[in-house]
């Protein structure tokens, strides 16, 4: 059987290295394509020195300096999975710059060296975000209006947009692969990992962001793993499809009581008053899974699962347990 040949950009990131010893595990080969400016190599360290993995330090918005980085692996790449993206929101939410070019002007660089290298298909990380609050309406793949209301969402949407006219162009094959709330370890960001930060620092009183109301769906990243993994395998020239679990999430205020249970269980917790923890934040949120169940996949894990196993695997990652 002929070996694949992978590209991960971004794959130094918290998803990007469990998918890259996922599709080693396979048989397959990677090449990870990273700036380093949220990655880091230690969560792929496990990989080094394999003959079918390579690292490369690249910036993806420059289009030279990937194809240079893909050129470097010296065999031709077969499938792009492209993740590099800026993964701090109110960061984005500060300053547009960095959705512009972390976000966007990423997945341009790609499709400008898939294009001269004539690499046939694409798998995108795009988002939930890109639809905006939509209250308690279920938002499945084709509602409309698109409307996102962060520059992370904006960003993701005009990709999409990107990589369509792409499709029509010159790609044979496009996966657009739409994520929930993915969490696990190693964490980098995200709202578990902030609340036990902030009990390293206090271990009294947890503040939240945020009337603790929000609600949402989350997934953990070996159930978006497996779907990203299923959705490759499925036929068709162009897919847009939601990940997520099977129900409607979990609230804010049971994250933070499962932090606070597990890290300082006789901590009080003070929430906000406002039903957004941040501006660009989407408080209520209901996602349909509907179209990737019907392809015949479905989660091991339920949101509250997934977030008690992420809790835990998070404090050991901050306390070294």
């Amino acid at each position: 059987m002929k070996q694949i040949h992978h590209l991960i950009t971004g794959g130094a990131g918290f998803i990007g290295a469990h998918l890259a010893r996922r599709l080693v595990e396979m048989g397959d080969g990677v090449l990870v394509v990273d700036d380093l400016s949220r990655g880091r190599t230690e969560f792929f360290s496990d990989l080094v020195g394999l003959s079918t993995f390579d690292f490369q330090q690249a910036d993806c918005c420059d289009a030279e300096a990937l194809e240079a980085a893909v050129l470097a692996r010296g065999r031709r790449i077969d499938e792009v999975w492209h993740l590099a993206a800026n993964s701090d929101i109110p960061a984005g939410v500060a300053d547009p710059e960095i959705d512009l070019k972390r976000t966007f002007l990423t997945t341009f660089g790609v499709l400008q060296v898939m294009r001269k290298l004539e690499i046939p298909t694409l798998h995108f990380a795009s988002s939930s975000a890109i639809y905006g609050d939509h209250k308690d309406r279920e938002v499945y793949e084709d509602i409309g209006p698109l409307e996102p209301i962060s520059n992370y969402g904006a960003m993701k949407l005009a990709s999409e947009a990107q990589i369509r006219a792409a499709s029509e162009a010159f790609l044979p094959r496009v996966d657009i692969l739409r994520f929930p709330n993915v969490i696990g370890a190693p964490a980098t960001h995200g709202v578990i990992l902030d609340l036990i930060r902030k009990l390293k620092v206090r271990s009294d009183v947890l503040e939240v962001l945020g009337n603790g109301k929000q609600q949402k769906a989350y997934l953990h990243v070996d159930d978006l793993i497996s779907a990203m993994l299923h959705v490759r395998r499925l036929s068709g020239r162009w897919q847009v499809v939601n990940i997520g679990p099977e129900d409607d999430g979990v609230s804010v205020k049971y994250i933070a009581e499962a932090v606070r249970d597990r890290v300082a269980p006789s901590a009080t917790i003070e929430f906000g008053r406002d039903n957004r923890g941040w501006v660009g934040d989407v408080p209520r949120f209901k996602y349909s899974t509907a179209r990737l169940a019907t392809s015949g996949w479905a989660p091991t894990l339920s949101s509250r699962e997934a977030v008690l196993r992420a809790v835990d695997e998070i404090v050991r990652q901050e306390l070294n347990e």
